[in-house]
């Protein structure tokens, strides 16, 4: 692929908007951005909040640790971390500079002001509004579609900011609709790697240390630690152990940020520590490692253009899926492949439901990326799942595409049930 294509200029920016760093799980870290900001705008310490989100934000928000709050959980904790600790400029990094004393203010917010969670449905799987309220003057803030898309900025009525919404189009990013499997192929053969170096060293650094920091501590469920204890040390073993040990840290209140992808960090965990543990293990080099994890992260972000940000479709399988296509890669392989991977990974472990961000994600995980590694395994064996396979068809492209209707359409009812379960738990 030529410099002068549009997909190539395209595909730079596609990984440098999703490739990210964020602290903590992205729904609780987007709601106290939201609230960072409105308290900016009103000027004040709030008396009172009122939060409005849809159902997928409160199912992603309401079980996960949100760090640096010294172990709070749920909606009221990352709408308080916001108002108290949160630096908005720093978007998905908005409570990193959080300190000891700004976490006893938390604790202190919570316990005295007025904090009221509404569930909202305007037709958009993705939306958060924050009010807060200082005596008389009020302030309004909206997002909608993805993590950091501010669309209404309000105060006391006159509207300062705000942007039409057009349905679940996520307007201001790149097209994706550009990305299709042989192009993706294309471009990380030809991609001059100084284009995307910078964005993928980051997610080197970023992941693999909060995978290591998952590995030496004690994480909610210790996914990673149990793989590697009960299943060996193959590089099939470490791969998976490495990309759940990540999630364990990051869904159990570790303060390391990480790099993400389709606006998750479980999902950029899982479509980057896979391949680099292949890659070490093969002696792979650096660039055909970068090529390698270019391959990946537009792999998942091309599957996620159909699903949608939050669905009840598990993400972890898309990015398992797409890091077993970098390790095909990894492992001498070409567009067949890598085609076929993705289709064989897809055909295992589309049924697994996400039901929202916690423990178990680690545990998701690993299976995703055990799909992933025997999708190509399958492969190299001469096998594979057929077009009329359940939901396969013939071509990964079409696979995609079937696989995104069922995420996005035909698990609208499944994701409102499971909300609706969720909501109603006490435990």
């Amino acid at each position: 692929m030529d410099k002068t294509d549009v997909k190539y200029g395209a595909y730079v920016q596609i990984l440098k908007e999703e490739l990210v760093p964020a602290m903590g799980c992205t729904e609780p870290i987007a709601l106290a951005y939201v609230a960072a900001k409105a308290r900016d705008v009103l000027g004040a310490v709030p008396d009172r909040v009122l939060i409005e989100a849809s159902g997928s934000i409160i199912k992603n928000v309401k079980s996960v640790i949100v760090p640096n709050t010294d172990h709070l959980k749920g909606i009221p904790a990352a709408a308080a971390a916001g108002i108290v600790a949160g630096k908005a400029e720093k978007e998905l990094e908005v409570i990193s500079s959080s300190t000891k004393e700004l976490r006893q203010e938390m604790r202190e917010f919570l316990a005295g002001t007025p904090i009221e969670v509404r569930h909202i449905d305007n037709g958009l799987t993705f939306e958060i509004v924050v009010t807060v309220y200082n005596k008389d003057s009020y302030a309004k803030v909206r997002i909608v579609n993805y993590h950091t898309n501010i669309v209404l900025i309000e105060k006391d009525g006159e509207k300062l900011f705000e942007i039409e919404v057009k349905g679940e189009d996520e307007e201001g990013l790149t097209d994706r609709t550009l990305l299709d499997m042989q192009s993706i192929w294309d471009f990380i053969n030809t991609v001059d790697i100084e284009d995307i170096r910078d964005v993928l060293a980051r997610q080197i650094e970023y992941n693999v240390a909060i995978s290591e920091e998952g590995l030496r501590g004690d994480y909610g469920a210790n996914i990673g630690s149990v793989l590697l204890n009960m299943e060996g040390d193959s590089v099939r073993t470490r791969a998976k152990a490495r990309a759940a040990a990540g999630s364990d840290a990051r869904m159990n209140g570790c303060e390391l940020p990480v790099i993400i992808n389709s606006g998750s960090g479980n999902q950029g965990i899982t479509c980057s520590l896979p391949v680099i543990e292949y890659a070490n293990e093969l002696n792979a080099g650096e660039e055909k490692l970068y090529r390698a994890l270019a391959l990946s992260n537009l792999t998942a972000i091309y599957q996620k253009t159909g699903i949608g940000r939050l669905s009840a479709y598990c993400g972890a399988v898309c990015a398992g899926a797409a890091a077993g296509t970098g390790i095909a890669y990894l492992c001498g392989g070409g567009y067949e492949e890598i085609t076929h991977t993705v289709v064989n990974a897809l055909a295992i472990t589309s049924g697994i439901v996400c039901d929202g961000a916690k423990a178990s994600c680690a545990a998701k995980i690993a299976a995703a990326t055990d799909a992933g590694i025997l999708g190509y395994n399958m492969y190299i064996c001469g096998q594979e799942f057929c077009a009329g396979d359940g939901i396969v068809t013939k071509g990964a492209d079409e696979t995609i595409r079937n696989v995104g209707r069922l995420g996005k359409e035909g698990m609208r009812e499944t994701n409102d049930e499971i909300i609706d379960i969720m909501i109603g738990c006490a435990c």
